[in-house]
């Protein structure tokens, strides 16, 4: 097989290091200064990566405990205990570009119960996902073991730190063997120092130093460690044991210095605490590493045997320290071969027997402190960030691709049994449970208007069908209609009862939409007439819409309502009034690279330029139309994905001041409308330009997305609700399969209409 280094990155020319075709990753995990291992681990890998890789773009993603730590501006955090964090976040590291993340999972960290929130970020990406676990529990509860099995799931690869978590993903999780790589903790690089030298230049000198150094926890075992003192200090009275670190964060918010202070006075009990000295601090690393190199014996005397890893042994072992330690995991696999030397937990005695013979034999200390340090040049961090780029760039060539682009049909077929499925006396339901019609969630204005407008799109077929159903979407509306209040409702219950006595504001302006569009296309009289009495009769309404997208439907309504009527002047005045305030909104909003009408993208955000396109039009209005033109193509634009094809703005992007789209979850609504806006551009300006963008967004429910999946069901046009990070959202309800058909139907004019711009054009050229 080959080397996935070499297959991902150029071969280096010279001392340069080699530039990486994978151009962009996000590591997720904690960083300093927050004070905790993975913290520390994190920044580090973080470092590595890009001293090793300077053409690598790395992004920095930290879990934020609440605790009030401030964080460098390069580092993004992720709220620990908020679910929509961890959904944000997955969506940010998407749109950014990157290619695969790098997950950093240890027990505790994540918020939910047994750290589930991450599997809203996990589960939320597209991306491959490379999981270095720091910690691999043989006996996991319930609570930890369910989202652990799905990351572990999830993942391309893992990294562990030792074998023995190899062999307990395999033997406990069932996870194949080719899937793990043990990557040893990664240490800096600095040269052997003479101990001697070191303590001189922190006062020191003369004195034997054996260290420990880390958070304060109960779990490290120095209170053991201060019990085996007396006996180092008997045979060695110059003997000093120096703990540094500071307490951990968690243990100080439960009891403050209880622990630090215990330790303190037992020292004092024994008679031992001129020789015991602690450093309350977090230290940097390199004046961690000055300390450490003063260190004659290190000691991680650890009483729990499960830990995987240990930063603190692996620098010792970097730095070519002679080891005393506990055997847990990590240890009992690094001190191996005659690495260190292995004592039992608890064991006060087996300590001080141990470091008081590493102190009394100057050459075997030296032996021992030499194969330390040949061993901690297998551990430096480039070579552990090379062997970690591999597993991601690996898990990169691995991803599954999109499936062929669909093929297009040149004219959309219409079916309507999708829609007769969510019809019933009453009008169209609201929601589908996959293609079973949802009674629980009853009906609403909104979809029944979409549903009047289709079918008074509708130039062919069977004729007595289409007028039945357009009379019961047409009887849901006039009901909806409150005259006391002049505005219609929306939601009415399975059991026929309205929900409310006032719908939103963008309930009323579809239903404006709806009205003007019967009055202007229904194939039938009565309707038509109906149409235009009931628009006429709650026009007024449009002048108090706020938000502009129910004052864009309420002008497309206008603009259908004047096309049939060019004598009718309250729909005139509504044109005018909606263009003069969505050109006043696009002046105070946009910025340079942000042609658009807010600070912040939603749904349906193609009606707006659309509004202007078509008002352009019926009031003759070319700044308008230019408006309309330059905002659609900065929205078709930024609805792009890294292929050329359209990529809808996510759900997970709204109310994002200034921000890039994010791209899940991808709504029909959205296809739709762009298709619609597009064909008012061909309209207006005959560039066929348009019909390619109308093109490209009716692809996306047949196939040309993200994900290659088609959205539409040939059977009988239904379409499914959107398009998730890991594939469909498999039910159907009414605004999806009304968006499908109202695409198709548009799609369907598009040849006349170019037809008819290239009759045009040669007109013009004849002339």
């Amino acid at each position: 097989m080959q080397d996935p280094i070499r297959s991902i990155f150029e071969a280096p020319a010279g001392d340069r290091p080699p530039a990486p075709r994978i151009r962009h990753i996000a590591v997720v995990g904690n960083a300093l200064p927050r004070r905790c291992g993975l913290a520390t681990f994190t920044s580090h890998v973080i470092d590595a990566l890009r001293a090793r890789f300077p053409a690598l773009l790395v992004d920095h993603y930290a879990m934020d405990d609440g605790s009030g730590v401030a964080y460098p501006a390069p580092v993004r955090t992720i709220a620990a205990d908020d679910p929509a964090a961890y959904r944000l976040a997955a969506g940010l590291i998407e749109a950014s570009g990157a290619q695969a993340i790098w997950l950093q999972h240890e027990f505790g960290i994540f918020g939910g119960e047994g750290g589930r929130h991450v599997l809203d970020l996990v589960e939320r990406s597209t991306l491959p996902i490379v999981a270095t676990l720091h910690t691999v529990l043989e006996h996991p509860s319930p609570a930890e073991r369910t989202p652990f099995e799905v990351l572990l799931r999830r993942a391309s690869h893992l990294i562990v730190m030792a074998e023995r978590g190899r062999r307990i993903l395999q033997e406990v999780y069932g996870v194949a063997a080719d899937r793990i790589a043990v990557i040893p903790h990664g240490v800096p690089d600095r040269a052997h120092a003479d101990p001697e030298a070191a303590k001189a230049r922190l006062g020191l000198a003369g004195r034997r130093i054996v260290m420990t150094f880390g958070l304060l926890a109960p779990d490290k075992g120095i209170d053991v460690m201060i019990e085996a003192m007396p006996a180092i200090v008997a045979a060695h009275p110059d003997c000093c044991y120096l703990v540094i670190g500071a307490t951990h964060p968690n243990l100080v918010r439960e009891q403050g210095e209880a622990l630090r202070e215990a330790l303190t006075a037992r020292a004092e009990a024994l008679g031992v605490a001129g020789h015991v000295r602690f450093v309350d601090a977090f230290l940097e690393q390199q004046a961690l590493l000055d300390r450490l190199e003063a260190c004659d014996v290190y000691v991680t005397p650890y009483l729990n045997m499960a830990q995987i890893t240990s930063g603190t042994l692996s620098y010792a072992i970097g730095l070519g320290k002679p080891v005393v330690s506990t055997p847990y995991l990590h240890a009992a696999e690094i001190l191996a071969d005659g690495h260190g030397v292995l004592v039992p937990p608890r064991d006060a005695g087996a300590l001080a027997a141990a470091v008081n013979g590493l102190l009394r034999d100057d050459e075997a200390r030296d032996a021992l402190a030499r194969r330390a340090y040949a061993l901690g040049r297998e551990l430096l961090w480039p070579r552990a960030v090379e062997r970690a780029m591999g597993l991601i760039a690996a898990a990169v060539e691995e991803r599954p691709r999109a499936g062929p682009l669909a093929v297009r049909p040149a004219r959309p077929p219409l079916h309507l049994g999708a829609l007769l499925r969510m019809t019933d006396g009453t009008g169209l339901l609201q929601h589908g449970i996959h293609g079973i019609p949802d009674r629980n969630h009853g009906y609403c204005i909104d979809d029944n208007a979409r549903a009047l407008i289709l079918m008074c799109r509708i130039e062919a077929g069977d004729r007595a069908l289409i007028d039945r159903l357009a009379a019961t979407y047409a009887a849901f509306v006039h009901h909806g209609w409150n005259p006391e209040r002049g505005r219609f409702r929306n939601f009415m219950g399975y059991d026929r009862r309205w929900c409310e006595e006032v719908g939103s504001e963008d309930s009323n302006g579809r239903t404006l939409w709806a009205l003007g569009s019967a009055a202007a296309r229904g194939a039938d009289p009565g309707l038509r007439g109906w149409a235009a009495a009931l628009f006429d009769e709650a026009l007024p309404l449009a002048g108090e819409l706020v938000s502009p997208r129910a004052r864009a439907f309420a002008a497309l309504g206008a603009a259908e309502r004047l096309a049939a009527d060019p004598g009718h002047a309250p729909s005139r005045a509504v044109l005018r009034d909606v263009v003069d305030g969505l050109m006043a909104l696009l002046a105070t909003a946009r910025r340079p690279g942000w042609t658009w009408f807010e600070a912040v993208l939603a749904y349906d955000n193609a009606r707006l330029p659309e509004a202007l396109l078509r008002a352009g039009a019926a009031l003759g209005d070319q700044a308008a139309i230019d408006a309309g033109l330059e905002t659609l193509a900065w929205i078709c634009g930024v609805q792009r994905g890294p292929g050329g094809g359209f990529r809808p703005v996510g759900t997970d992007s709204f109310h994002r001041p200034y921000a890039s789209p994010l791209p899940y979850d991808q709504q029909p609504l959205e296809a739709q409308a762009t298709i619609d806006a597009c064909l008012a551009a061909l309209a207006a300006t005959g560039d066929g330009q348009w019909a390619e963008c109308a093109r490209n967004a009716h692809g996306w429910f047949t196939g040309d997305n993200d994900l290659g999946l088609s959205l539409a069901q040939a059977g009988d046009g239904g379409c499914f609700d959107g398009l998730m990070p890991h594939g469909i959202n498999r039910n159907q309800g009414a605004e999806s399969i009304l968006a499908l058909q109202l695409a198709n139907l548009a799609m369907a004019s598009l040849s006349p209409m170019l037809s008819a711009n290239l009759g045009a054009r040669k007109t013009r050229d004849a002339a």
